[in-house]
């Protein structure tokens, strides 16, 4: 028969009701604990990020552009006039001298115009010849009159001088006497106005001659104008150089002013080179600066830093200081060039991450608990340079940040490391 045993069932009642309390206890207890768990920090492979160390020491700030080589020395080649294109010495790349003729143009009314030009000098130098002959003729001509009078004067003072004497000595009439004396006189005068002739006469002749010298040389100018022009139909650079471009085929019209050729100077080299217009502000005429080749590293300086601002950059001009380049340098050699904007003596610096500007702050990831973790700092950064940045505030010497592209985990402050 069953006995009924009260205490057993009031046991089984307290131990349901110790369980329910707990549970209403726990419950609570683990929700709010789990609540507070930090979410888990996502895992980053260590061997695809770049990190670098916070350092202190000089800093040296330089900024760096992509550019060309180009000539010092680039000489346009325009046409001189009008002509056509009829033969090609040369092509690009070869080496001229000054005289050394790239092309001949043609033109026919310039070469019927030279010829006119040489008939019209031609015509006024016989003409001028003719003059000064005629002149000559005449100045000769009265030379011998004048000549003929001053025989007649001197006879007539001869016999005056008889006819005195002999009328002295009451061997000559009186009339005789005076009409001796009247006729020296009559022809000295003429011998006097015939000599005057002679010598005005003498000197018209070179203002004569000077009218027409001056046609002379006026048709000698034409001529001269229209040979030197012929002249010019024989395309010459002018300068000792490259010959760069021919902007002309053969055939083809050109008219006065058309840009032919470019003849450069290669051994004369500088460095155009395109800075970001946000560290261009930096650059100043004569800074040190270096140009690689890639076959070989120039020193030079800054020589000109252009106004404008083209498609977010602006070009500085980089003399060489050196007259020897490396071997391969020519004119559009693509290269690169750091420019050195100064020498900072004692900062705490790091290598640039590769999401942080000049002067502002950034969030970097600092490398923790020997390597196992990265948390996120923010980081104040000040003067930059090519390769390496000023640290302001939150970061210390000997601190390791990440400075590789950590835009994935935007949303994490902190990340493994395995």
């Amino acid at each position: 028969m069953d006995i009924v045993r009260p205490e057993v069932k009031r046991k089984k009642k307290m131990r349901r009701i110790m369980y329910i309390a707990a549970a209403v206890v726990l419950i609570p207890l683990v929700t709010y604990a789990l609540s507070r768990l930090k979410p888990a920090a996502p895992s980053v492979d260590s061997g695809t990020i770049w990190t670098g160390t916070v350092k202190r020491g000089p800093m040296l700030r330089e900024v760096r552009g992509l550019g060309t080589l180009v000539p010092e020395t680039i000489r346009l080649i325009p046409a001189a006039t009008d002509g056509q294109v009829q033969q090609r010495y040369l092509l690009p790349g070869t080496p001229v001298k000054a005289n050394t003729v790239i092309f001949d143009l043609v033109n026919p009314q310039l070469q019927q115009e030279e010829l006119d030009a040489e008939y019209q000098l031609k015509g006024a130098q016989a003409a001028y010849e003719q003059t000064k002959a005629q002149l000559q003729n005449t100045l000769m001509d009265k030379r011998t009159l004048a000549a003929s009078i001053s025989s007649q004067y001197r006879t007539a003072e001869m016999v005056k001088q008889t006819k005195e004497q002999l009328g002295a000595n009451g061997l000559a009439p009186e009339l005789d006497v005076k009409t001796a004396q009247v006729q020296a006189e009559e022809l000295a005068k003429e011998n006097d106005l015939a000599q005057k002739e002679v010598e005005t006469f003498q000197s018209s002749i070179e203002a004569q001659l000077a009218v027409q010298e001056a046609t002379v040389n006026e048709k000698r100018a034409m001529y001269e104008l229209k040979k030197s022009q012929m002249d010019q139909l024989h395309i010459r650079p002018g300068i000792d150089g490259m010959l760069q471009e021919l902007d002309v085929e053969v055939g083809q019209k050109v008219t006065m002013g058309t840009v032919l050729a470019r003849v450069a100077q290669p051994s004369h080299l500088k460095a155009q080179l395109k800075i970001a217009e946000t560290q261009a502000k930096d650059v100043v005429i004569g800074q040190k600066a270096s140009v690689d080749t890639h076959n070989g590293v120039i020193a030079g300086r800054v020589t000109r830093i252009d106004p404008a601002v083209v498609n977010g950059t602006v070009t500085v001009d980089v003399g060489f200081d050196g007259e020897l380049l490396p071997p391969g340098a020519r004119p559009d050699l693509s290269v690169e060039g750091t420019v050195e904007i100064e020498r900072l003596t004692d900062v705490l610096y790091v290598e640039r991450p590769v999401h942080g500007e000049a002067n502002s702050t950034v969030g970097l990831f600092k490398v923790v608990d020997d390597g196992k973790e990265a948390s996120r700092v923010q980081v104040q950064l000040g003067r930059s340079s090519v390769n390496t940045v000023e640290i302001l505030k939150g970061l210390e010497i000997g601190d390791k940040v990440i400075l590789s592209d950590m835009s994935a985990w935007d949303n994490y402050d902190r990340v493994q490391l395995k």
